[in-house]
């Protein structure tokens, strides 16, 4: 398309010259046939009658006139035929003060199909593309500020409550051992919570960045539910809640990355006991369909509201907004879920109502690595 608009310039300029020398050669042609009655009208009105101008054989100054004339004519009808193309140029120079002056909502007016329509198409199609970074770098900028807000404040809390109880602990020595074994369980208690804070930080800000590499092989996603479900076990008993598996595959391989997706499924079926503690039983659901896996995590409890359905992998969104550590962690955990199918091109939905509230994740059965540069390891 450019060589295109840039033959277009040359073939421009080229039709106008020639034009030009035409239109000159036509009035020197002109000229010519009436020289006498140039020279009598020179000699009238320039010269008054003169000696010098009357004499007919005086070649050299018809010569100069003619010379004259020819470059007048050609540089008039040159410029007469470049008219609207500097009048654009004046427009395109308009416009582009307008964006330099830090009006990115200046448009440019496209005429024509030539070299000059390609530059007003470019610097539009640039103006557009500033307008989209400096929005993304201020997205990036509200996004920073929200993280350092967000993580100041979830780290606080555990932190201060560690520092208190140590602090209790430190300066209070006539403590029975079964109160100081209960605030050191506090402690304990919060000190994971901390770490678990830290994790969450740390893996978000890894698979948002791009700073964790995928290690793809073929991983059995029936043994992988399973062993994450056997893990839970304890949470399920201490929730007082049971769980369903249903699959009618003994074992499905998929190409995908094992730490990541138990990492996905594991923060799925967090979740679910969090906000499903009510309903009292949590379904995990595993089929194949053609090319694809889904993957269900269904809980009975908490219904989320429709509003919230599309934010609810937001980073740091929460349905709770408290941010209750009794109701929920960072809101890191479904961020992290979304980062993980999105890596491994995935799809994942949820929709919530009274029948319960479902997780549906989709991944490729087999993952093309030449596409993402990966290396699949065997």
């Amino acid at each position: 398309m450019k060589n295109r608009y840039i033959d277009s310039l040359h073939k421009r300029i080229l039709a106008y010259g020639v034009l030009s020398c035409v239109i000159t050669f036509a009035v020197l042609a002109l000229m010519g046939m009436n020289m006498p009655f140039v020279l009598r009208i020179l000699g009238q009105e320039e010269l008054g009658g003169g000696p010098y101008i009357k004499e007919s054989g005086n070649e050299t100054f018809q010569v100069i006139l003619l010379v004259v004339t020819g470059i007048a004519t050609f540089l008039v009808s040159f410029m007469l035929l470049m008219n609207n193309v500097v009048r654009y140029v004046k427009v395109i120079i308009k416009g582009t003060r307008q964006i330099a002056d830090g009006d990115l909502s200046a448009q440019i007016a496209v005429e024509g199909n030539d070299e000059l329509t390609y530059i007003a198409m470019s610097l539009n199609d640039m103006t557009v593309k500033l307008g989209q970074l400096m929005d993304r770098e201020r997205e990036a900028e509200r996004t920073k500020n929200e993280l350092i807000t967000s993580v100041a404040h979830d780290l606080r809390t555990p932190l201060t409550s560690i520092l208190g109880y140590m602090e209790y602990l430190a300066m209070d020595k006539k403590l029975d051992d079964v109160t100081r074994a209960k605030y050191i369980h506090v402690v304990y208690i919060k000190a994971k919570r901390l770490q678990k804070l830290i994790e969450d930080l740390f893996s978000f800000t890894k698979l948002n960045y791009g700073k964790i590499a995928m290690k793809l092989g073929k991983v059995d996603l029936v043994m992988l539910l399973n062993q994450l479900l056997e893990d839970f076990y304890p949470s399920f008993e201490e929730k007082d809640m049971t769980c369903e598996f249903c699959c009618q595959e003994s074992a499905i391989l998929i190409d995908a990355d094992g730490n990541l997706l138990a990492r996905l499924f594991d923060n799925l079926i967090n979740n679910a006991v969090k906000y499903g503690a009510e309903g009292k039983l949590i379904r995990v659901e595993a089929e194949k369909d053609t090319d694809q896996v889904i993957v269900r995590v269904i809980n009975y409890g908490y219904v989320i509201p429709k509003d919230d359905l599309d934010k609810i992998f937001n980073k740091f969104y929460r349905v709770e907004q408290s941010r209750s550590e009794n109701t929920g962690g960072t809101g890191l955990g479904l961020a992290i879920v979304k980062n993980v199918v999105d890596m491994h091109r995935g799809k994942i939905s949820v929709k919530s109502s009274l029948d319960g509230t479902v997780f549906e994740v989709r991944l490729n059965i087999v993952f093309n690595p030449d596409e993402e540069k990966l290396e699949l390891n065997p």
